[in-house]
């Protein structure tokens, strides 16, 4: 069976702003993954409980697919208990990792030793790195076996600076994402704010917002039956 690792953050603050998971961008993925057939761990820094984002569960940004997620008792379990993610052993085993977003991760996603791990060794196994809106924070902490960045020459997408404009936080984020990503050697590219964009280059995978975790879990399930 294909094993796949959703990483939410363990935040609830972003300095003093209360923040946490975007509860659309894992409940979104997570359905996809479970129908696809595979067994989906959620896992986090902290391990234990997800502080969701209460934005998030606001009109017009609370799916049907989060509400059904909330009231899911196998995934509010794991929502509640998720796991430890150093205590995972992603050199055998996984074939896929998937970060999702929220303002959480600008806390804990991007100086994260455990994170920077999983996702270098998955890296170089050839395994799929995936990564949507916020997500992405914890890529640019990472390299390829060669020493390089991860993200240098890749195409992808993130959370664009436009939009962390428009959510008035670019002021509270350690940096801003698509800056980084651009610092970084990336190729980013972007959609227009809140629309779907999804880059695919090999076995990384990244989603820009919210409104492209949909479209993101599936480029990782087709990038899985290849």
């Amino acid at each position: 069976m294909t094993k796949i690792v959703i990483v939410s953050t363990s935040a609830p603050k972003l300095k003093e702003h209360d923040t946490g998971l975007w509860i659309e961008e894992l409940a979104t993925p997570y359905y996809l993954f479970k129908k696809a057939g595979y067994e989906v761990t959620i896992a986090s820094p902290a391990g234990g409980a997800i502080p969701v984002d209460k934005n998030s569960m606001a009109d017009g940004f609370f799916t049907d697919e989060a509400k059904k997620f909330m009231h899911d008792a196998e995934a509010i379990g794991q929502l509640s208990h998720s796991t430890k993610l150093d205590s995972i052993d992603f050199s055998s085993g996984i074939d896929a990792i998937f970060l999702c977003g929220g303002h959480g991760t600008c806390a804990d996603f991007t100086a994260n030793p455990a994170l920077k791990s999983a996702i270098e060794t998955l890296y170089a196994a050839n395994k799929i790195v995936s990564a949507v809106c916020h997500g992405p924070n914890g890529l640019p902490q990472c390299n390829k076996p060669d020493g390089t960045p991860l993200v240098k020459d890749k195409v992808v997408a993130a959370f664009s600076n436009k939009e962390e404009h428009a959510v008035g936080l670019q002021d509270l984020v350690p940096f801003l994402l698509e800056s980084k990503l651009r610092e970084l050697g990336a190729k980013y590219e972007s959609s227009d704010d809140w629309n779907c964009k999804v880059c695919v280059d090999g076995n990384l995978v990244t989603g820009q917002n919210p409104q492209s975790s949909e479209a993101c879990a599936a480029a990782v399930i087709s990038a899985l039956s290849a």
